[in-house]
């Protein structure tokens, strides 16, 4: 590995967030999901989450879609929604869901520099009613149209840059987030990657 690709890793390492996270739930389209990989990775989130609890297991994603996002990513994958809310427990203080409701708050009323994860629905329902009743509460995205609704990979986007905004203010990606430990795995982890690519 050139020294320019060590540094790029580490740099990379460095501005990894361990207190945010997304979470797809039953989300059918492979490349919807490497989308939001794509997304994900650019504003430095390391840790994904995906439920399927009422479609088969994803074996692979679309890499024109992701670019290879996957690969340089922590991927949960659950069957079973109380024990994807059990680890996100572990990790997170709040849990939001996309969802239209009376008592949903504004994505831009959210305190982005907290630990939180965001639960993005499937492409045609939406967050189910089993995983809104695990989650603290829902959110919305502001729009002006008629439809009132967007793609999952670009809902997505617009709420996690929203986050980005609020942790790059509050100098979030300043320091490291993740754990010395964690940082060092990930980098062997990625190194190996690297030589599978070449």
């Amino acid at each position: 590995m050139t020294s320019e690709r060590r540094e790029k890793l580490n740099r990379v390492l460095h501005h990894r967030q361990s207190n945010l996270a997304v979470v797809m739930e039953n989300v059918q389209d492979p490349h919807n999901i490497s989308a939001v990989m794509r997304t994900c990775d650019a504003v430095g989130i390391q840790d994904i989450f995906i439920l399927n609890t009422k479609i088969p297991r994803h074996e692979k994603f679309g890499p024109k879609s992701s670019s290879s996002a996957a690969k340089w990513l922590t991927i949960h994958q659950f069957e079973d929604a109380q024990a994807c809310f059990e680890a996100l427990r572990k990790r997170y203080t709040r849990i939001l869901t996309t969802h239209l409701s009376s008592d949903a708050v504004s994505l831009y009323e959210i305190d982005f520099t907290e630990s939180i994860a965001l639960v993005f629905g499937n492409e045609h329902s939406g967050v189910s009613e089993e995983i809104r009743a695990l989650a603290d509460g829902n959110f919305v995205i502001p729009q002006m149209g008629i439809i009132q609704s967007l793609n999952i990979s670009v809902a997505c986007a617009v709420s996690i840059y929203e986050a980005y905004r609020q942790k790059k203010a509050a100098g979030q990606y300043d320091q490291p987030s993740l754990s010395t430990e964690r940082r060092a795995q990930l980098f062997d982890d990625w190194t190996v990657k690297q030589k599978d690519s070449v």
